[in-house]
This record gives structure tokens, C-alpha cells and sequence, in this order.
């Protein structure tokens, strides 16, 4: 593993979490299907509730399909270990509650993904849970806010629909010296672009709906942690019975195979039409780090290796009815939640509603963009039309 820990991230998508010989020369590692698990006496059977999550003891702790992609995000990440789950939010609501208990205090980034904000205010402020809200821009500021009894600083960058970068490692360095773990929602800088451990990160969250599986059919959640944590925030995955079905793990390790071309080629096409918005007239900003005027870009450029193909668009004000009209003449792109998937989509946004610790107004209409793997001229001919039919509703 050493080894691989110093190869380039595309040998590493390639190569890591599979062993043909292990499976009679087979590339991929095979669909395991399981549930019951056989041990051949009785001492075996009764060392198999140890701390060893790797090895197989019933379905629901994962199958070596299971442990090929955890193995395979792991080494892409640097990180020590990871674990699997069925989705992006449950591997966020396993991470808090890994650090949740009555009396805790918890500090979450005020541009959270909305869904991170509701669990956080519907379920752990419920459990006695002290949740507060910090400024994104906070940097080593968040010794500030932190407390004897403060467990966890939960990170995202960029922030979620605002797209504001983090000082990551100034937040690392604050927390450590009290002793307070470091959680980020790392899905936008995926493992393939934004290496969390190397910047102080303790435990990295993915959506692997998003770009690790990469083909909008899967639902997966993985979280990757330091050796630290590692113990912790597996039991926790285990006490709430989280677990995943073999077939999508063998899917998002498929999908991992390609993370590195299709996220190069999508954020080269994302560049593109970024900057062909920018010099619209009906274009307020682009919200998007990789680009040079960003607010942002110092730290995208100092702590990522590339940019993900998700940006916003804040429009010139206008109506909301010429702003639907857009949207819906769009042919190219889908109208749906999510992203990191081959195919392009557009929604509208509203994220200053659920701000509390800072204020969020553009000055404009927010449309949340993501680029998929079309040829970017017939994507920006697209939004052209689709700004034509903004300006006649408008």
C-alpha cells in the first residue's frame, strides 16, 4: 500500500481495490452477494466480533465487493480507512454522529448543504446537541467560537449553492490545538482533486452519487478517515446498521475507474462556459472557484488540483417567471437534483433562506449549473436560447 500511496491518482483508479489473482485472473472484483457467513469451528466464529472491519463476518458489515471500492477511495485519498454507505446524507449523519452526544457542541459551516442543516437542526439539536452556525471565511477565526465541550468543526468547500472556498488548513490548525476533530464534506473536490488529509483534514464525507460513481444510477455514501477516528466513526456506521448493496459498490467502483478523464474533460468544458457567461450581459457573476476573479481562487489554487464542473450563475434581477422561462427552454440541460453524473442540469436556488450566521444576496436570481460530458459549444448554444427566452418573458 505504501507503495501505491506515492503512485498519480490515475494509476491509483486503476489499480487500487482489485487483485485478479485473487479471483482466478478476473479484472474486477466479482458481485458478492451475502448475508449469512460460515466459519469453519467455533473460535473462530467468536473472534469475529473484533475491531478488524475488513474481514467478511455477516452482510451487513460488506462483502469483498465492498471492500474493493472502500480500499480503492481510500488510496485515492490518502486517508486510512473508509467505509461505504447507502447514500451521501447518511454517510454526513453517521459522521456527526460519530462526535453527537447530549451536551456536545458542534460548529457547521453557515453554507451547508441544506440537508447537513436540517439533520443538524431537526435530529441532533433534539438529541442535546449545541449546534452553531459559523461564516465559511472564518479561517484560523474558529478558535473563537470553539469550546471545552466543542467535539466537531464540520467543513464544506466550496460551500454548497454559494460556491465560497474554506481555508481548510487555518481551520485544521485551530481545531487541532484544542483538540477538536475536523470534518469535511469533501464531494465537490472529490478524492481525485482535492487530497482532505494532506490539509488537516480528520474525516472526508462523500456523496459517491455524485462523480466516484459518475453515471447517475447509483446512490452511495463514503466516508474516509484518518487512523485517529477510524475506530469511532466505524463503530458508529455499524450501530446505526447502515450498510450497502454489493451491486452499487461494484458500480461506483466502476465509475472511480474514470473519475480522472471525465472530471478533467468536464471541468475544461465547465471553464469554458463559465467564462462565456461572464461576459453576458444578463449575468451578474460566476460563482465558481477555478476562475481567476473568483474571491475564492487563491485557496482553490493553493490547496485543489483541478475544479469540479459545478458552478452558480447569478443573474441581473429579473423576475422569477423569466427565470423558469429560461430553465424550461433548456433542452440539453435536465431540470433534477444532484450532479457529478454525465449529463448536464440546471435548477434554480435560493440558499439566503436557510443562512443564519451570515447573509447571503447576490443581488440577483441564482441558477445552480452543472456541466456533464456534451460538447461544451452545444451546451453554451443552449443557454443561449435559453437566455433568448429569459429576455422575452422578463
Amino acid at each position: 500500500m505504501s507503495d501505491r500511496i506515492k503512485m498519480r491518482p490515475d494509476t491509483i483508479t486503476t489499480h487500487a481495490g482489485r487483485d485478479p489473482q485473487r479471483f482466478d485472473g478476473v479484472v474486477n472484483t466479482p458481485v458478492f452477494r451475502a448475508s449469512t457467513v460460515l466459519f469453519p469451528d467455533v473460535e473462530s466464529y467468536e473472534a469475529r466480533d473484533g475491531d478488524d472491519y475488513k474481514i467478511m463476518r455477516y452482510g451487513i458489515y460488506g462483502t469483498p465487493t465492498t471492500f474493493a471500492l472502500e480500499e480503492a477511495v481510500a488510496q485515492l485519498e490518502g486517508g486510512h480507512a473508509a467505509v461505504a454507505l447507502p447514500s451521501g446524507l447518511a454517510a454526513i449523519v453517521a459522521a456527526l454522529a460519530a462526535f453527537a452526544k447530549s451536551g456536545a457542541h458542534i460548529l457547521i459551516t453557515d453554507s451547508v448543504y441544506h440537508p447537513t442543516r436540517n439533520f443538524c437542526d431537526q435530529r441532533l439539536r433534539g438529541m442535546g446537541v449545541e449546534i452553531e452556525y459559523y461564516d465559511p471565511l472564518i479561517g484560523a477565526g474558529i478558535a473563537r467560537l470553539i469550546r471545552p465541550n466543542t467535539t466537531a468543526v464540520f467543513c464544506e468547500a466550496p460551500g454548497s449553492h454559494t460556491f465560497e472556498m474554506q481555508d481548510i488548513p487555518a481551520i485544521a490548525a485551530a481545531a487541532h490545538a484544542k483538540g477538536v476533530a475536523v470534518l469535511a464534506d469533501t464531494t465537490w473536490g472529490t478524492p481525485y482533486f482535492f487530497r482532505a488529509f494532506e490539509h488537516g483534514v480528520d474525516i472526508s464525507i462523500h456523496a459517491g452519487t455524485k462523480y466516484i460513481s459518475g453515471h447517475s444510477d447509483v446512490m452511495m455514501g463514503i466516508i474516509v478517515t484518518n487512523e485517529q477516528y477510524w475506530l469511532q466513526l466505524r463503530r458508529a456506521v455499524a450501530d446505526y446498521g447502515y450498510c450497502v448493496s454489493p451491486d452499487d459498490c461494484y458500480l461506483a467502483l466502476r465509475g472511480l475507474r474514470t473519475i480522472g478523464v471525465r472530471m478533467r474533460h468536464q471541468q475544461q468544458s465547465a471553464l469554458q462556459i463559465a467564462r462565456w457567461l461572464q461576459r453576458r450581459p444578463e449575468v451578474k457573476r460566476v460563482l465558481y472557484p477555478a476562475l481567476e476573479d473568483d474571491p475564492g481562487y487563491a485557496l482553490w489554487k493553493r490547496d485543489f488540483t483541478g475544479a469540479a464542473s459545478l458552478f452558480g450563475v447569478v443573474l441581473n434581477s429579473t423576475s422569477p417567471r423569466a427565470v423558469a422561462a429560461l430553465i424550461d427552454a433548456l433542452t440539453l440541460f435536465g431540470i433534477g437534483s444532484s450532479w457529478g453524473g454525465f449529463e448536464s442540469l440546471a435548477i434554480p436556488a435560493d440558499p439566503g433562506k436557510h443562512r443564519t450566521a451570515t447573509q447571503w444576496n447576490p443581488g440577483g436570481p441564482l441558477l445552480r449549473l452543472h456541466i456533464g460530458l456534451e460538447h461544451p459549444d452545444d451546451l453554451i448554444a443552449d443557454l443561449e436560447r435559453g437566455l433568448e427566452q429569459m429576455r422575452l418573458a422578463g
